[in-house]
Order: C-alpha cells, then structure tokens, then sequence
C-alpha cells in the first residue's frame, strides 16, 4: 500500500518506519528541510532503541522516503496519516494549528480518493475540524474520508509498541472506510475494534486519562504511607495482585511527565469545560501531580538546611528511561529548584544530557554516575534508568562527601542501601538513617 505520513516526530517516524518495515511504500513528509536531510541520511534525529537500524534498512531497500513537498506526498498515496504536534496552550486547549496545516496541504494534493488517518492525539469533534478544512480548501472535487486511529505507543518501547499494541481502534464513518485501515494493520494479527470518529478520540484521551489518574493515586497514597510509617511498595504489590487493579503504573515516585499524559488530562478538562461538564477528577489528578516535586524537593531541604554551595548530583535528565526526550521532564523542575538555591549541581545522563545542555547550558555535566557522586552532599535519583540500578552503592557511597541519596524512582531495595553504609530517602517507605 502507498503511505503519506506528514510529520516525523516521535510517532509519524514511528509509524512510518514500521509500515515500511512490514512492506507498504511510505513517503514521510515535513516543513523541517534540515531534519528531512538528517532522516534521509540514515540518522533517527531521535533516540529510540531499534529505530536507527529499521530507519536504515528501510532506506536502503527503498521502501521509505523523507520529502518536505507534502503535496506531492500526498499524490502518491492512497492512505495518508497525520502525525503532528498538537501541544496545549496556556489554558490546557489544545493547539490544533499543525493539524490545520497538515490538512491544508492535503487539500491541496487532493488528487483522487484518499483516506485521512488522524494519529495526532487531538480532542473529540477533530475529525469534523479535519473534513471541514479539506473540502474548504481542495482544488478538485474528489471525494475522501476521515479516520481516527489513535497511536499508543510508549517512548523507549515504540517500535514494539507499534508492532505489537493491545488493541487498535478504528474510527471510521463507515466499515467500508475501515477496511482500508483493517487491511493495512492485518499483518500484525492484533486485537482491533471498529467505532465512529468521535469514540475513537475519546479513547485515546480517556486511557491516558486514566492512567494518569492510577499515578497520581499511588503518589497520594505514598504520602500518607510516609507519614504512617507504610511502605507504598508493598501496598501497590498487594493492591496489584487484584486483578481489577493490576500492578501497572502503580509505582510511586515523582508523578508524570513526558509529551502525553500532561497535556492529553489539560485537554480533557478543556473539553469537558467546553461541553459543560465537570472535569472535577481530572483537575485532581493534574494538582497531585504539580505537587510531587515540591514535596520531594521540600524533603531535600529540610535534611540539608541552606543548599547553597552544596554539591547535588542529579542522576538522570530524561522523563523516562530509553529516550532523550525532556519535555516535562522531572529533572529540569528539580534543577531549576536547586538553581534558586544556589547549589552546585552535577548531571548524568546516558543519552539526554546533549538536549539537556540546550536547556540547561549552566551546570556540569559528567561521564557518568560515580563522578556525578564524587564529593557530593547528596544525591538525586530522577530517571530510573536500568544503570542507575545496577550501581556499586558502596563505590558511591565512598565517593560522595556524606552518603545520602534521594531516590525519586525507588529504585533500590532497602536492605541494600543499608549495606552500603547510604543514609536513603525514598517515596512513600520509611528513611533509612545512619547511625552516628
């Protein structure tokens, strides 16, 4: 099949990469001229574990292309995807330019039948925004259709993610439009579900909603276990042995960030405000969240008193492990915090720490953990990266000027802080504290 994927962030590259990898013709088109040469050439421009290789062979096999000419993308294809940015304003709405765009060069490329894949997270009601800019705006009277089909797929487990989703929804006017999507997704031998424009973007908003919400639960629920003396680790396991509940995204830590979940709950409250109704829960689960990191970092300052001057090593940069992506991330709010402070700080990251010096161009960065620790007064545990976990905690513990580590991530098992000789403050479970 012909394949037009007009924009190449986290989720139009994505998805284009892999629809070639399954043996469809893909053209992925973007305004970015330099980020198109970068594409053409081989390199990901992202960091995404098994992206590169894909990218390359896909490449050199022919089947995918990068063009800044959407129009003539759109020509040639017969399925056309949209895969831009839809970031919130400062109410929460969401920005809906780039979709508008998009649709406008489709309008203008419109040369024959053609379905419209909306993939771009975008409020309920879009797929009408989306039908209603093309017909105003085509050059010829060639009829075409309107889909929603929402991606779920999970910076750092994309590729899997996009090969093997839990299900894949199908917004579609009819099931004669929805065929054409069925047959382009039937190699994967995936759950798939068929429903009408409007529900298709509903889901979307009400799973990441959701999942939000099971965050900003087990983050509530850590802050009275840390008063009661409980420990939310053992709380979430046993919570997650129900089967109505289950374990996932029940780990207590710094709250959420990232490209989705901050803005997808913003603009669930937009729109339930738009329509009348109350978006109340959702507001909740946004204010837990704000709160998370001046509690965390309220804790700081209580157990070191004045921060000024004091060397913090801060271990981890990226929102989450296996990606370099920095958008809400935890680490830039901490760091900030410390840098009204006055702190020295220390930073390590595997793979962020390139976009974190456009950020954050005035503080240190290091090689790697242990010298992010050496002659620290403490130490900050912000992405739970699969390194930070296999550490030497006693090699730590000797290099810093007082052993003490805030984990954001709970990443370590008590017991073996202990071992290590590190005074450990954790989310939710009791402090370890060394004796004098």
């Amino acid at each position: 099949m012909n394949i037009c994927v007009i924009g190449t962030g986290y989720v139009g590259l994505v998805t284009g990469t892999v629809f070639s990898d399954l043996g469809n013709e893909v053209i992925c088109a973007d305004i970015d001229a330099r980020k198109v040469a970068r594409l053409n050439s081989g390199d990901p421009v992202i960091y995404e574990p098994g992206l590169e290789e894909m990218l390359q062979r896909n490449l050199a096999d022919k089947r995918l292309h990068f063009s800044t000419n959407i129009e003539e993308a759109v020509r040639k294809s017969t399925v056309v995807f949209i895969c831009v940015g839809t970031p919130p304003k400062s109410n929460g709405e969401t920005d809906l330019s780039q979709v508008e765009s998009a649709a406008h060069a489709i309008a203008r490329g419109l040369d024959s039948y053609k379905v419209i894949v909306n993939k771009s997270t975008v409020p309920v009601g879009t797929g009408d925004f989306v039908r209603r800019k093309i017909m105003e705006n085509r050059r010829r009277e060639v009829d075409f259709d309107v889909v929603s089909n929402p991606e779920f797929l999970r910076e750092g487990s994309a590729i899997n993610d996009t090969l093997e989703p839990d299900r894949i929804i199908i917004g579609a006017p009819n099931n004669h439009v929805a065929m054409a999507l069925l047959e382009l997704y039937a190699p994967l031998e995936r759950p798939m579900l068929i429903t009408d424009v409007a529900s298709a973007e509903m889901i979307k908003y009400a799973s990441n909603a959701f999942l939000a919400m099971k965050i900003s639960f087990i983050n509530q629920i850590a802050d009275i276990c840390e008063s009661a003396g409980a420990d939310v680790s053992q709380v979430a396991k046993g919570m997650g042995y129900d089967k109505r509940i289950g374990i996932s995204f029940l780990q207590a830590g710094l709250g959420y960030g990232g490209s989705c979940f901050p803005k997808d709950v913003l603009s669930l409250i937009d729109v339930a405000k738009r329509l009348n109704e109350d978006p109340e829960i959702f507001e909740s689960i946004v204010r837990v969240n704000q709160n998370r990191m001046n509690r965390f970092m309220g804790r700081i300052e209580k157990r070191l008193g004045t921060l000024e001057g004091k060397r913090i090593g801060v271990l981890g940069l990226a929102f989450k492990p296996n990606t370099d992506d920095l958008r809400e991330a935890k680490a830039i709010e901490a760091i900030e915090w410390l840098k009204e402070r006055r702190a020295e700080i220390v930073a390590y990251d595997p793979v962020a720490m390139d976009n974190a010096k456009q950020i954050l161009p005035d503080i240190t960065y290091v090689n790697g953990p242990y010298e992010a620790a050496e002659g620290a007064d403490a130490l900050l545990i912000i992405t739970e990266w699969n390194e930070f976990k296999l550490l030497d905690l006693s090699k730590i513990a000797a290099a810093m000027k007082q052993p003490l580590v805030f984990d954001g991530r709970n990443i370590y098992q008590m017991e073996r802080v202990n071992k290590a000789g590190i005074e450990y403050i954790s989310i939710g479970r009791p402090a370890t504290m060394l004796c004098d």
